[in-house]
């Protein structure tokens, strides 16, 4: 597996061995001890989740708040994906920042997303299942999030805005100065 951190602190890149013969292809997907060691820490997860989109759905910029935060190891199992995370740890290097990459069923990227960076996706293909892992369960009550749009973070999501399909709820959430985290 080849490990590659990005600019945010604690965010990496996981890249699979992955081995192709006539037959197709296999790769270890999740390797608990191999994870641990990449990320430099132990890491539980207790919940997977799965979504589907169609091209232009804009799913984020999400996080959860407090003692309900999560660290999640992300990947599309089908067509393609910009993900966003930014850095809202108040107390780090990188607060503020953000990073993107392209997750596609080709490439076979992983991203880990440790506590305290909010996440978003974009679908740039006809339609995409993305996959995640979450080191703690999901809760109502302590979720956030900042709109797709912020005029500071200025993330480019690759696509004009008439194409995006954006859900109402995220279409109301706060720009990064004025959330709650």
């Amino acid at each position: 597996m080849k490990i590659t951190q990005t600019n945010l602190s604690g965010c990496i890149i996981l890249e699979p061995n992955i081995f192709n013969d006539d037959r197709g292809y296999f790769f270890e997907s999740f390797n608990n001890q191999l994870f641990n060691e990449a990320v430099g820490e132990e890491i539980k997860f207790v919940q997977d989740n799965q979504s589907f989109s169609k091209r232009g759905a804009l799913r984020g910029l999400h996080f959860q708040k407090g003692k309900f935060s999560q660290a999640k190891l992300v990947r599309v199992i089908q067509g393609k994906i910009l993900d966003i995370v930014v850095d809202i740890r108040q107390d780090s290097p990188t607060f503020g920042r953000h990073f993107s990459i392209e997750l596609s069923e080709k490439n076979k990227k992983q991203l880990f997303i440790p506590r305290g960076l909010a996440h978003g996706f974009v679908v740039l293909s006809k339609e995409a299942q993305f996959f995640y892992k979450c080191d703690n369960y999901y809760n109502k009550e302590s979720e956030g999030g900042i709109i797709y749009n912020d005029p500071k973070l200025l993330i480019d999501w690759k696509l004009d805005k008439k194409d995006l399909i954006i859900s109402s709820k995220d279409l109301q959430l706060p720009t990064f100065s004025d959330c709650q985290l």
